[in-house]
């Protein structure tokens, strides 16, 4: 009878696991998509923002924002990347990303409910979950601003305006030695999910997801097959930083007016989230090995 009451004392001392919950995710994607179109520099983005900040507040986290003003093909303009640190057991981080913009379009109402609000409502969502657990390294949730052209084709240097200007920042301060891997989502919304594996990304990182997908029995959302992807993670590879992106880009809906609600689903971010919870533990444990 002692013995099992010491294990009942002892249950009610361990804090229960945080999974990622894709309810929840979905209530952001909802929430997010209803503010309509957010393109870089509008009030729009605003709104998306004060949303991000608020809800990373009542999960204990602060947000902080990186601000900047950036030259584009139709003038200059105000950015801002949102920053939220989780401490680790170590100063060096891993930074899990994604963009929060919006395509600008003037053709048609584009509300990206996967390209660009997907990623966003998942990090909020997983920022709530590593904030639970131990981390072995610091975390750092990245919400970047101006993934996207603004002009209506991807070219030069008209894009990644977020993740360019966090990379240099983090040259100029210094900070860059302490990212030892960045891990990015973008358009992962798709209710027929099938993601590849990126060639431009690192291939044990790359290999640290899969790996967590094949685990899941869930290889078949994470396939074998591969593509090639220009995105927010070029400028973290030219900076000699381990990236890996998780993105669909077979999404009929991509930069259309059917990128909506009824495009994507709970689902789908579920899957994304369940995966990159799981791989985790193997990105922590590759960065702790000792340098050889």
């Amino acid at each position: 009878m002692l013995r099992l009451l010491l294990a009942a004392a002892l249950l009610l001392q361990t804090p229960a696991a945080v999974h990622f919950d894709s309810n929840r995710a979905w209530e952001h994607l909802r929430q997010l998509v209803a503010i309509g179109p957010r393109p870089s520099g509008t009030a729009a983005i605003e709104l998306a923002r004060t949303y991000v900040k608020d809800q990373l507040a009542a999960a204990g986290l602060k947000a902080v924002e990186q601000k900047w003003i950036d030259d584009t093909p139709i003038g200059k303009m105000p950015m801002v990347n949102l920053i939220a640190t989780i401490p680790g057991a170590r100063k060096e981080r891993i930074v899990f990303a994604g963009h929060y913009d919006t395509k600008r379009f003037t053709r048609f109402r584009f509300v990206g409910a996967s390209d660009g609000g997907s990623s966003a409502a998942f990090l909020i969502e997983l920022a709530r979950v590593l904030k639970a657990r131990k981390n072995a390294l610091t975390i750092e949730v990245l919400f970047l601003d101006g993934e996207e052209a603004v002009n209506e084709i991807w070219a030069g240097t008209d894009n990644t305006y977020g993740s360019r200007h966090y990379v240099d920042a983090a040259r100029r301060d210094g900070s860059l030695a302490t990212l030892k891997a960045m891990v990015l989502v973008d358009m992962i919304g798709d209710r027929d999910l099938r993601i590849r594996r990126d060639t431009n990304s690192t291939p044990w990182l790359t290999d640290a997801v899969w790996d967590a997908a094949r685990r899941q029995k869930l290889d078949t959302v994470f396939v074998p097959s591969s593509t090639e992807i220009e995105d927010d993670h070029l400028p973290f590879l030219k900076a000699g930083v381990p990236s890996v992106d998780i993105i669909d880009l077979e999404y009929p809906q991509w930069h259309t007016a059917g990128d909506t609600l009824d495009a994507v689903s709970a689902r789908s971010l579920q899957v994304v989230g369940d995966i990159v919870v799981a791989a985790v533990p193997q990105i922590e444990a590759h960065l702790s090995r000792p340098a050889r």
